[in-house]
């Protein structure tokens, strides 16, 4: 028998638990408890489709003449529980935030219908004085940050219906802070891209993860560790952390730039750095795990890829050994996989603006196969975390990359932001 301490408690906390948001699409009238949408957000509501939404309602939802978003206004950061109902007929690519995929074409017949849940983390600025911590805010970029990036850290739920026949009938979104988080900090090549044609490995992560974790982006472009120190974006993570939390950290890009300055080198103040993280992380409760920086796409007459990073994978293998942390070398898993793509064919996987290759970002395509290399190193490695990816990952060998002419997850619209922080909307 529960005693009536364990009765009372269990009480209280059902009575703490914010009530799920329920939302209903379509022309049909709502469920009591339920919310129908039909129009576009406002601050006064806390809900609504984003500017530009095109779509056919019928009594079972709606399905978009292109994609379209939605959002809504939560009570608090963390991690959130959401579950999707689509309409029979569609054929539907989730995103969440800035671009993170979530759902990769759910194809529902006519005449059915289809759930799946996914789980969203959400953040502001702010961060909480928590034991060592001292309280205040990450200090973002502006205005990339506070304008063409602040769905990142708004207190909004963002989800973005993409693909050949997007839809959605029903969402119930719910407070998740039971499930374990995944934080990632790195740079322009892991943080969660604003516009196309870039995109990052952090961004696909959650699409090879199942509903049981969730992927906290803390990484942002132009950045080294000795940033995510500075900017408190380390901080601002700690400062939400769990026993049971994990971080993965990549830098070694932006790095490069302190030997010319004089102000650092791989083997000096780059391992230093990632050896704060390391204790910090640990200091948390969380476990870490380190990652080489991915190459650069150049190529020798042999048709290899030239090194250009490679004192800063093996400065960061070092340091893993070193402290005992766990290690994946995504440089040494990157170069089998432009290798196999080929000097032409390698820049399909890169993001060309113009035209023109950026021979450092990735664009959907080569992100969505760096992500899938993690992944099974994740695997291979045995790490914890392990049993969290999703039942449907295929495996991946980087040598035998996916044909990048069947690629098929959808480019999303480069949409402008009309909410930046600061406005009544995001306080």
């Amino acid at each position: 028998m529960k005693s009536p301490f364990l009765a009372l408690l269990s009480v209280t906390l059902l009575a703490a638990a914010p009530a799920p948001l329920r939302f209903q699409f379509g022309t049909a009238p709502a469920a009591p408890g339920v919310t129908r949408v039909s129009t576009e957000f406002t601050t006064a509501a806390g809900y609504g489709f984003e500017p530009g939404a095109a779509f056919d309602a019928t009594d079972t939802g709606v399905v978009g003449r292109q994609p379209f978003y939605f959002s809504a206004a939560l009570p608090a950061e963390g991690n959130y529980r959401v579950t999707l109902t689509f309409p029979g007929g569609t054929d539907t690519t989730v995103k969440a935030e800035l671009r993170r995929l979530m759902l990769e074409r759910v194809q529902v017949p006519p005449g059915q219908t289809a759930r799946r849940t996914i789980v969203v983390n959400t953040r502001t600025p702010g961060i909480a004085a928590t034991g060592d911590l001292a309280a205040g805010t990450v200090r973002l970029k502006a205005p990339r940050e506070t304008t063409q990036e602040a769905w990142a850290w708004d207190n909004l739920l963002t989800l973005e219906f993409n693909g050949a026949r997007p839809g959605v009938a029903a969402i119930e979104i719910t407070p998740a802070p039971d499930v374990p988080t995944i934080f990632l900090i790195g740079d322009s090549t892991v943080c969660d891209q604003s516009k196309e044609p870039y995109n990052s490995w952090g961004q696909v992560l959650p699409r090879w993860f199942a509903p049981t974790v969730a992927i906290a982006n803390h990484g942002e472009s132009g950045e080294t560790y000795r940033d995510s120190i500075g900017r408190r974006r380390l901080d601002k993570m700690l400062s939400v952390m769990k026993p049971g939390d994990w971080l993965l950290m990549q830098f070694g890009h932006n790095d490069q730039k302190q030997i010319a300055a004089k102000t650092g080198g791989p083997f000096t103040t780059y391992k230093d750095e990632i050896k704060r993280h390391v204790a910090a992380v640990r200091a948390h409760g969380g476990t870490p795990v380190i990652l080489s920086p991915m190459e650069r796409r150049g190529f020798d007459d042999a048709g290899k890829v030239k090194p250009s990073l490679i004192d800063y994978a093996d400065a960061a293998r070092q340091a893993a050994q070193e402290l005992g942390v766990a290690f994946i070398d995504l440089n040494a898993l990157s170069k089998p996989l432009y290798e196999a793509l080929g000097r032409e064919g390698s820049a399909l996987a890169f993001a060309a603006p113009g035209g023109t290759v950026d021979n450092t970002h990735h664009n959907n395509f080569g992100s969505y196969e760096l992500a899938k290399c993690i992944v099974q190193a994740i695997r291979d490695q045995k790490l914890a975390l392990a049993p969290f990816i999703a039942a449907d990952f295929p495996g991946f060998d980087p040598a035998k990359p996916d044909d990048p002419k069947k690629f098929a997850v959808p480019a999303s619209p480069n949409f402008t932001n009309q909410r930046p922080l600061g406005d009544e909307a995001n306080k």
